[in-house]
Formats: structure tokens, C-alpha cells, sequence
């Protein structure tokens, strides 16, 4: 199966699996799936030996009509699925990212129904997406599975939306740890959480990590790697 077809079918089960279509469908989650693959291969640059950064935020803008119904499906959940299909495409390609990616969905009263229209744009954020092509040695944290350069100074950790990272976990609090990088190494510090910051098993208020460290926030295992060396063959 090629990527095209993984998205298609990846954006079409969610939404067919979430909501019911129903109504006209003059823009299908498809289309907008292609659309932003064709804008991120037509917007990314060659910034160093072997490095092809991606822009990581998009918008996609559409008629009033058109967002009625992509609210009618529910444009968070939608938006998330698309931002998504994008990061892993992005691995397939080898391209980078500056910060998080995420999708939008804006009104244009001047777009024809059922058309739409895309733009994008490289902004730089505390974390971004880890792909095999990530050439830059910033610090890694593996959470559950997915991983996350830290491309800022200071990431927050935590349940609220406000947070850089943020975990779906009851025992995390929502601001629960904060990892700072400094000249003497990256320091966790707990934010005054509920229920703590374990560093290798030990509670601890701070610690400066080391690599291959585990932490651990409520039910949720955090690995860190200093980004000095690699972590895995492909990285």
C-alpha cells in the first residue's frame, strides 16, 4: 500500500468511524489529506546536508458551507487525524520539522463552495516531531512510544492544553514537570505536581538528566537521550 492510499484510508476511517458523513461532501477528508501532502512537498527546503525541513502549521481555508460541515464532523478530532497523516508522511520523505505540526480550519467568504485553499509556514515551537531524518542534536524524550525533539529552552509537560507536551494521564497534573536546557546539562524539575517526578524510580523535586534516564509522571514512562548520540539505528 502505497503512503497516499495509508492516508486516504487512515483520514477516511476516522472520520467514518467518528461521524457520519451525510449531506452534500463537496470537500472530502481526502481531498484535504492530498492537498496538504502536495503543500508540504511544494514548501519544503534543503537547509543543510542531508536536512529537508517541512513547514509544520497549516491552514486550510474554505467557503462558510464548506466549515459548517467540517465542524458537523468535528474539526479538532479532524484536524488532529490530518496533522497526523502529515508527520508520518513527513518520515517517508525524510523531512524535518522546526516545531509541532498542526492543522486549521479558517473561513474565506471570498472561496467558491467545495473548493479550498492551503498556505504554510515554518514556526519554530519548544517541541517538534522526531522523524529518522532529524539531523540536529537536540535533547529526545520518548513518551509512551512517541518521541519529541526539544527544539526550545524550556518544555512544560502536563494535562492542560497549555503545555508544550501534553499527556493524557489523571495521575499527571496540569503543569507536572518542566524540562529546562541548560549549559550545565537538561534539568527536570517538578512543577508542584500531585503526585511527583520519579527519576529512575527515585522522587526527586529535580535532577539533572542523564542519557538513557527514565522518568516517570502519574502512569505515563518518560525516556530521555541528550541527542548526543543516536538513539536508534535510523536516527
Amino acid at each position: 500500500m502505497g503512503v497516499l492510499d495509508k492516508i486516504e484510508r487512515g483520514v477516511e476511517s476516522a472520520v467514518n468511524n467518528a461521524f457520519s458523513l451525510g449531506g452534500r461532501g463537496d470537500i472530502k477528508p481526502v481531498e484535504l489529506a492530498t492537498r496538504l501532502r502536495r503543500e508540504m512537498d511544494d514548501r519544503a527546503a534543503v537547509v543543510g546536508q542531508a536536512r529537508t525541513v517541512a513547514p509544520n502549521e497549516y491552514i486550510l481555508e474554505m467557503a462558510s458551507a464548506d466549515l459548517d460541515q467540517i465542524e458537523a464532523w468535528g474539526a479538532d478530532t479532524l484536524a488532529q487525524e490530518l496533522a497526523g497523516n502529515l508527520t508520518e508522511y513527513a518520515a517517508t520523505q525524510h523531512y524535518a520539522f522546526a516545531g509541532p505540526v498542526s492543522v486549521q480550519f479558517h473561513e474565506n467568504v471570498s472561496q467558491a463552495p467545495g473548493r479550498f485553499a492551503v498556505t504554510s509556514a515554518s514556526v519554530r515551537g519548544a517541541v517538534a516531531p522526531a522523524t529518522a531524518a532529524t539531523q540536529d542534536r537536540h535533547p529526545l524524550l520518548d513518551i509512551d512510544g512517541q518521541r519529541y525533539l526539544l527544539t526550545g529552552a524550556v518544555t512544560v509537560i502536563g494535562r492542560d492544553a497549555s503545555a508544550d507536551i501534553v499527556v493524557d494521564d489523571p495521575g499527571v497534573s496540569r503543569r507536572h514537570l518542566e524540562i529546562r536546557a541548560t549549559p550545565d546539562g537538561v534539568v527536570a524539575t517538578d512543577l508542584g505536581s500531585t503526585n511527583g517526578l520519579y527519576v529512575e524510580g527515585h522522587r526527586v523535586p529535580a535532577a539533572t538528566l542523564l542519557d538513557g534516564n527514565t522518568l516517570t509522571i502519574g502512569r505515563t514512562r518518560i525516556m530521555f537521550w541528550s541527542g548526543n548520540a543516536p538513539t536508534t539505528e535510523d536516527w
